[in-house]
This record gives C-alpha cells, sequence and structure tokens, in this order.
C-alpha cells in the first residue's frame, strides 16, 4: 500500500511541479531572451519551441493522471481503501480531463492558425480576426493548464491530511 501511495504521489508531485515549471519559469523565459535581443529568432521561434516542450509536456500529464487514477484504483480495491477517495478520483479525473482537452483540442487549433497565419501572431495587428482568435486560443490553455495547478495542489493537500 505504502508503494502504492508513494508511486500517486510522486505522479502528483511530478505534474504539479511541472505545469508551475513550465508557467512560471520556462514561457517567461523564453520569450524574455527573445525580446531582450539575447536569443535570435523572433517570438514565432519563441513560440514553436515553447508548443513542442508543452506538447511533450502533455504526455506527462496523461500519464500522471493515469498513474494517480490508477494507484488511487488499486488501493481502493486491495484496501484499505482512501480516505478522501472519490475527492482525489474526481480531482484526477477533472485534471486529466483538462489535459487532455488542452493537448488534444487547443493545442491543434493553436497549430493550425499558427500555420496560416505564417509568422508571429504578435506581428499582425491588434484589430486582426486570426490575432484575436490566437488570443482567445492561449487564453483558453492557459486557463486549462491551471486546472492541473489547482487540482495538485487539493491532492497534495489531501495527501498531506490523510
Amino acid at each position: 500500500m505504502l508503494a502504492l501511495r508513494f508511486a500517486g504521489l510522486i505522479a502528483v508531485a511530478a505534474w504539479f511541479g511541472g505545469v508551475l515549471a513550465l508557467g512560471a519559469i520556462a514561457a517567461p523565459a523564453i520569450f524574455d531572451l527573445v525580446d531582450s535581443g539575447q536569443v535570435h529568432g523572433g517570438r514565432l521561434a519563441a513560440g514553436a519551441l515553447f508548443g513542442e516542450i508543452l506538447r511533450r509536456f502533455h504526455v506527462v500529464g496523461y500519464a500522471c493522471g493515469a498513474v494517480i487514477l490508477l494507484t488511487l484504483s488499486l488501493r481502493a480495491v486491495l484496501g484499505p481503501r482512501p480516505r478522501h477517495f472519490a475527492l482525489g478520483a474526481v480531482t484526477t479525473s477533472v485534471m486529466l480531463a483538462s489535459v487532455l482537452y488542452s493537448g488534444l483540442i487547443l493545442s491543434n487549433r493553436i497549430e493550425r492558425l499558427r500555420q496560416e497565419i505564417g509568422g508571429a501572431p504578435s506581428a499582425l495587428g491588434a484589430d486582426d480576426p486570426r490575432r484575436v482568435e490566437f488570443g482567445r486560443l492561449h487564453a483558453q490553455s492557459t486557463a486549462f493548464h491551471l486546472v492541473p495547478l489547482i487540482g495538485g495542489l487539493v491532492l497534495l493537500f489531501r495527501e498531506m491530511t490523510d
């Protein structure tokens, strides 16, 4: 039981920590370096780089979500059932649904739009419908990535109080 609990906790920590690191450190650092001129290639290259990092991290999120759900389920079947089983299962399911939607739907829409634009969306006029759509999709993606961040906090708190 301890091994299952530990595996689930590692998955929560990896997922939560990864989202936090990407959103608070990696993305701002990449775009700051490009904007400062220290790294060449412009915002289009920065967006492509971060997009690929995010695409790869989505797979980490899928795996972490699966591990958390699997370990919770195994703990429930093998007994004793975790005290906050329903909270953990529902929270993880919402987190996983969020990252699946972001990775499989939103990321593809953003990439198609980026290819249609053929350059950095920031180079378009502020009222250009493609730039507006890109901004809307980017905001949705950011919001959907907040779900695993908040859910991870809930799961970590649950684990600390279990």
